[in-house]
């Protein structure tokens, strides 16, 4: 069975919408893309769920070797953590310097 086909479109107060069509053309549903949008991503595919199956019975046929995870993290030890602060300090600016004209007029 093939896909339907959705014509996108937007409503007066442009919101978009999806809108299936019949085999004859005229509209079988309209829906806002919101919603159409979350009812596809809570749907599987069939392509989806056949690749799930297939992985599902490789790991059964391939065991994995012991895990030595419990070692592993014996020999790992935590660094502590570094004191002080991660950010510089902002530079401060320097005050604006008086134009020599400026000095003039105000020894006046």
């Amino acid at each position: 069975m093939a896909a339907m086909r959705r014509t996108t479109m937007y409503s007066g107060t442009g919101k978009k919408l999806y809108a299936v069509r019949n085999a004859d053309g005229s509209f079988k549903d309209i829906q806002t893309y919101e919603r159409a949008h979350r009812g596809d991503l809570a749907r599987k595919s069939a392509a989806e769920t056949a690749t799930k199956k297939s992985t599902a019975k490789r790991a059964v046929a391939k065991k994995s070797p012991a895990k030595k995870s419990v070692a592993k993290k014996a020999a790992m030890k935590k660094t502590p953590a570094k004191k002080g602060s991660a950010r510089k300090a902002p530079a401060k600016k320097a005050p604006a310097r008086k134009s020599p004209a400026r000095k003039a007029a105000r020894s006046r």
